[in-house]
């Protein structure tokens, strides 16, 4: 049984504090106000040096990165810093660190502010894609593990708080400018696509008027390249061995080879199909970020911050789709068994769908924010904070299908035949003398060579009757295209107010008023892409065509490449559009809005205990949440078109929300810290969407069902608009001690008492009424005798809990020996143990992440290398329609390194200022490798990823 004993000690904090009186809000920690007073040189031993003098005097459980000089973070970009932070654990996603973990919870469950804002992503949900941000930009970042009532914004992992710089800060002029040439050691396979890009950047800052008015900007242009070699596998059946061929069954389709007996075969499983692509992708990203400040008074500030970032990522995925063994094959043979899996042998019989696919994502971030800080007398500070951003994201997904003729028709050419044998990275296909040429203009046809089309059933313009050759519904389907829409804006207001209280051990009182309202609209559109030239087929447009893309990771050959998007939007196609015969797109297309007043009061804490210094504040957050929905409810009518009923929910709530932290300076530069506090995080957005949708699987065994809802042809979905926030109690103790200007170890241990999160419910639902008699039926044109089915929801109630140890030293060698001066260790280790009471995983959790970086620096040269290595973790990945889907990573094991020299200590006047570095990331190449976890056969492979290594060369130079 779950360890309750949080909630009362809260509940204590709850009391102590709720008398108190009415709530306003501050939008930075004065505690971190002093970062530019730390002198220090420009360099990873300064940045270090700065983190740790900053975590010092910080009075909450907190980590610190900055950056080694202005426009300088230590890393390449932000993710990957962070990832480098205990506790922290980064996420690749398309091969690129874009996903972060603050203690186990993904970035969904993670706050994320800019100066203090709130901040918004491009993502499908709240998360925000650090990759987004350039590192140019950045001046520090702190990650609150522990949050205190002043902070704006808090997540169940934790707050991270991206800071820009501020000129007034730091009156000294700088102008510095950073170069970039980027490559990846996985020569692009996609002819049209290139493996080198650049990063270019621009920072300026500077005072004026007597250090009364200051300026910084930054512009930043990233161009950067990704290559991916891709294998997935669909699943692993069983040999059917009543089709094994022998003198008993002559007609049989499966042959045995030489030394493999029928006992060998019964009862083994084999692939059953791959899809395996060749990915390329270019992400060009352009920034500008400015801030004003103006010193109208010597007790008045006032701050502009602009914030403008353009993004286009594009994508081309070649390669083929063959269902192999038992799932289309007409026969294959086995020619080796190795403990009950099959690993080598051959198959023909099926036509193989060559997949020229293809995806532009582009989007848009513009945010604005002014902020008047003002002292009102000696004692008493307020400020005041108004802001506003938007977001918009649309993405371009197309599939195209090409191969040796259309479905079913007269003259559809020769199917594939291929040797295989399974390997650790899936699948190793020959081709045998019979395969055909996939490279070939000349075989190649525009259209879908498998009657995968059923879905366009009710077009009757793809009749069977329309057309001599009697092709139907089923051909017509020769792409796919997924264009979903997303739209977000957030409004901030911000009032605080900050002065002396000096009652007992007080000294200090912060009272804060914020407001915010968010919006996100969703439109999920689609479209069934269908050949002109249909019921025929015609040659790939030669306008089109690229080249062609060896696929040599997984098979012998190539494939013809031609360009999806350009064919596409040159209005080749015909487009059916998917939403009038898939409920779910209705049901997905939605407006969420929330608002948020929170209030609070915090007083920090300051005395002495038997002569130690004990500091820290004890504060209170009220938040009332407003939250509405707007969307769909859509079904399949008579006319067999999707029916969507405009359908909206929401609710409204009040949260209280304690917080206690507490620092003891029990010796010198040794530290014992405390916290205990309620945090929430608010719930998904998708989660939100008050839509439904309600579906039927055409597939003959679960038309055929009888009795168990679950595996019924029926099923429903639906959003919660009326969800309460995943909430928990949380508890911390941590021991700090520096030991030299960049030394520091710390050990800490925090519990989690999870006491709401988001479940999937069930119940089941008669679904009689929404029966079309001649539609919902099984291939012998029968109706489902049981219309009983699951409907899907998410719900309030789910609990559970989490321990976690986390360990960080931070040990310059010159301690150990003054000979050893520049050589030093930073490492980390985090080890979580959690997870939901019905034995779910928490997302993001990882059992056990750890990092260590070795560095050198003397003389203006530097080098260091650094691992980070993360065990496996519950994540999610696009899957139908882009739909968002559950996925276990296995984790990864990365290493990355950089060398530099700063020519500072040359002794050549004109270069100083200039540094020269070249980076190394994924150096050993890691893949991504997934398997069948159900079967615990780590042979059995799903999917396997290899991204390869990337390089970057390039310069800084400072004026």
């Amino acid at each position: 049984m779950k360890n309750n004993t949080l909630r009362p000690l809260i509940a204590a904090i709850s009391a102590a504090t709720a008398s108190a009186s009415p709530a306003f809000a501050q939008q930075t920690d004065p505690e971190f106000e002093a970062i530019e007073e730390i002198v220090v040189t420009a360099s990873y031993r300064a940045s270090l040096q700065r983190a740790q003098e900053l975590k010092k005097f910080n009075s909450t459980i907190s980590e610190v990165m900055t950056a080694e000089d202005i426009g300088k973070l230590p890393d390449s970009s932000i993710a990957e810093s962070l990832a480098r932070l205990p506790g922290l654990a980064g996420e690749r996603r398309d091969g690129r660190t874009s996903g972060l973990s603050v203690r186990g919870f993904n970035e969904n469950y993670v706050a994320t502010t800019l100066n203090g804002r709130e901040l918004l992503g491009i993502g499908d949900n709240r998360g925000v894609e650090y990759d987004l941000y350039p590192s140019e930009m950045i001046n520090s970042v702190v990650v609150y593990k522990t949050p205190q009532s002043n902070l704006s914004l808090q997540g169940i992992g934790g707050t991270v708080d991206l800071r820009t710089i501020r000129p007034l800060d730091n009156t000294d002029r700088v102008i510095a400018f950073s170069g970039m040439l980027e490559s990846n050691d996985l020569n692009s396979a996609n002819p049209d696509f290139d493996d080198e890009g650049h990063r270019l950047a621009f920072n300026f800052a500077d005072t004026f008027m007597d250090d009364r008015l200051g300026i910084a900007f930054t512009v930043a242009s990233t161009e950067s390249p990704i290559q991916e070699q891709q294998f997935r596998g669909w699943g692993y059946p069983t040999v059917s061995s009543d089709n094994i061929r022998s003198a008993a069954n002559p007609d049989g389709n499966i042959t045995l080879g030489e030394g493999v007996a029928e006992d060998d075969a019964d009862g083994a499983v084999l692939l059953g199909g791959h899809d395996s692509f060749a990915r390329s992708a270019m992400l060009e990203r352009d920034t500008l970020s400015v801030v004003f400040q103006f010193a109208a008074t010597d007790n008045l500030t006032l701050t502009l911050d602009v914030l403008t970032i353009d993004f286009e990522e594009s994508k081309v995925f070649r390669g083929i789709e063959e269902a192999g063994p038992e799932w289309g094959a007409s026969s294959y043979s086995i020619d080796r068994v190795e403990n009950g899996l099959v690993t080598a042998g051959s198959f023909e019989g099926f036509r193989s769908v060559i997949r020229n696919d293809a995806e532009v994502k582009q989007g848009e971030l513009d945010s604005l924010g002014f902020n008047v800080d003002w002292a009102i007398s000696q004692d008493w500070e307020m400020g005041f904070d108004i802001a506003h951003s938007e977001s918009k994201k649309d993405i371009v997904n197309i599939e195209t299908y090409s191969g040796v003729g259309r479905a079913l028709s007269a003259d559809q050419g020769p199917s594939a035949s291929y040797d295989f044998a399974l390997a650790n990275d899936g699948i190793v296909l020959e081709p045998t003398v019979n395969h055909p040429d996939y490279a070939d203009p000349n075989l190649v046809r525009l259209a879908g060579p498998q009657a995968w089309g059923g879905a366009l059933a009710p077009f009757e313009q793809f009749d069977a009757s329309t057309n001599s050759e009697g092709l139907g519904q089923n051909t017509a389907q020769d792409g796919f295209v997924n264009a979903p829409e997303f739209e977000e804006e957030l409004t901030t207001l911000s009032l605080s107010l900050t002065g002396s209280l000096d009652v007992g051990i007080f000294p200090q009182l912060h009272l804060g008023l914020n407001y915010s309202k968010r919006v996100k609209d969703k439109v999920n559109t689609g479209s069934f892409l269908t050949s002109p030239l249909w019921p025929s087929d015609g040659a790939i447009p030669e306008q089109f065509i690229v080249g062609i893309t060896d696929l040599g990771f997984v098979v012998d050959s190539s494939i013809l490449a031609y360009d999806p998007i350009s064919l596409y939007n040159s209005g080749y196609y015909i487009e059916t559009d998917a939403s009038l015969i898939e409920t779910a797109r209705g049901g997905d297309t939605y407006k969420v809005e929330e608002e948020l007043i929170t209030a609070y009061i915090q007083a920090d804490i300051d005395t002495t205990v038997r002569g130690m210094a004990l500091t820290g504040n004890l504060g209170l957050q009220v938040q009332y949440a407003d939250q509405q929905s707007s969307s769909f409810d859509s079904v399949i009518g008579e006319d067999l078109f999707a029916q969507l009923t405009p359908t909206s929910g929401g609710d409204s709530y009040v949260k209280f929300l304690p917080s206690l932290n507490l620092s003891l300076e029990f010796s010198e530069d040794h530290f014992i810290r405390a916290g205990a506090a309620k945090v929430l995080s608010r719930p998904r957005i998708d989660d939100l969407r008050a839509g439904s949708s309600i579906n039927f699987q055409f597939n003959d065994a679960n038309i055929q069902e009888s009795s168990d809802p679950n595996n019924s042809a029926w099923s429903a979905t639906s959003g919660n608009p009326e969800l309460r926030p995943n909430e928990a109690y949380q508890l911390d103790l941590a021991y700090e001690t520096y030991f030299a200007d960049v030394g520091i170890f710390t050990a800490g241990v925090f519990y989690k008492d999870i006491t709401n999160w988001h479940v999937n419910a069930q119940q089941v639902q008669d679904f009689s009424e929404y029966l079309i008699a001649g539609y919902h039926v099984d291939s012998a044109g029968n109706l489902p005798s049981f219309n009983d089915g699951a409907v899907s929801s998410r719900a309030d109630g789910l609990e559970g809990d989490m321990l976690g140890y986390e360990a960080q030293l931070s040990l310059p060698f010159s301690v150990i020996h003054e000979s050893l001066e520049g050589f030093g260790l930073v490492t980390s280790m985090a080890i979580n143990n959690g997870e939901f009471d019905d034995g779910s995983r928490i997302p993001g959790l990882s059992e056990k992440t750890n990092q260590v970086t070795l560095y050198f620096e003397r003389g203006g040269f530097s080098a260091r290398i650094s691992m980070t290595d993360r065990d496996d973790y519950l994540t999610e990945r696009p899957g139908l329609s882009l739909a968002l889907t559950p996925e276990v990573n296995n984790g990864a094991k990365l290493v990355d390194a950089q060398i530099s020299y700063d020519f500072a200590d040359a002794g050549i006047e004109y270069l100083d200022g200039l540094t020269i570095l070249l980076q190394g990331q994924n150096l050993t190449e890691e893949s991504e490798r997934l398997f069948d976890e159900a079967s615990g056969d780590g042979r059995r492979v799903t999917r396997y990823s290899n991204y390869g290594a990337n390089y970057l060369l390039g310069i800084n130079y400072t004026f």
